[in-house]
Formats: C-alpha cells, structure tokens, sequence
C-alpha cells in the first residue's frame, strides 16, 4: 500500500504554557497540521495561557476574551507562513465540554488554524462555513478521529 506523500513543513512549537506539553509531542503536532497542508509549509505553533489568549484576541480581533485558536497568516503561496496560536485554558476546557480527549481537540483545531492559514473561511458564508467543515472532518477521520462535527449537525 503506498503513501501519499505529504508537503513538508518546518515547524516551531512554543509552550508559554506548558500545562498539555506531554500531549502535544513534536511528532503529532507535525502531522495534524502537515494533514491539512496543501502546499508546504513553515509554522509556528504556540500554547499560550488566558491572559495572552485574551490579549492577542483583543489586539487582532477586537473580542475581549480568550478563544481556543487564533491564526496569523503571513504568506500562502508558493509556502504558507503562518502562527497558529492555542489558549490551553479554553481548549482544556472545551474538551471537557465535548466529552473528548484534549489531545483530539488540538488535533481538531490545528487542523482548523492550518486551513484558515491557507484561505479556507467560515464566518463569510454559510457555504464557507459548509465547506470548511467538511474538509476538517475528512481530514480528522483520515487521521483515525472522530467528526467534530457530528453531534451539532
């Protein structure tokens, strides 16, 4: 059986708050963002805490609240750069919320983070919304998890 190849990616991981450090290894954060790659890649993941979620959602977003993943793209073509930002507070919390493991939920939302660094949007239609969601969960079961979006359908 042979393998698609996948494009490369040079990846930084940051933990300014290390508190999921042992669920996030080097290797499987590299393979669900390379999962959602089109084109190669050069990304910086980082875990962040509440307070600079919520001052990073403030100053690029205007929300005054910590958010599970902010994406920074910087280029998309012919590499996309970009900085996907991961507040371990709200994503803990949202995993509990959910019923699943945390390590899924990262899954999820670097998927989530590495398709809006390329293009992919939700909040300008609900055909956006649609389409997106269906490439992250083609995407999560190829990767052996579960729809994210099953159970709000």
């Amino acid at each position: 059986m042979s393998r698609v190849a996948r494009p490369s990616l040079a990846l930084s991981l940051q933990f300014a708050d290390p508190r999921h450090r042992d669920q996030l290894p080097r290797h499987r954060v590299a393979r669900w963002v390379r999962s959602a790659l089109a084109t190669p890649g050069e990304i910086t993941v980082r875990i962040v805490d509440e307070d600079e979620g919520r001052t990073l959602n403030h100053e690029f977003r205007g929300k005054d609240y910590a958010t599970n993943v902010l994406t920074f793209d910087y280029l998309r073509e012919p590499v996309v750069q970009a900085d996907l930002i991961l507040c371990a507070p709200v994503v803990a919390r949202e995993a509990r919320e959910l019923r699943i493991a945390v390590a899924d939920h990262y899954a999820h939302l670097l998927v989530h983070g590495t398709l809006h660094a390329q293009g992919w949007e939700h909040e300008t239609s609900e055909e956006d919304a649609e389409a997106m969601e269906a490439r992250e969960t083609q995407i999560l079961l190829a990767l052996g998890l579960k729809d994210p979006y099953r159970k709000r359908r």
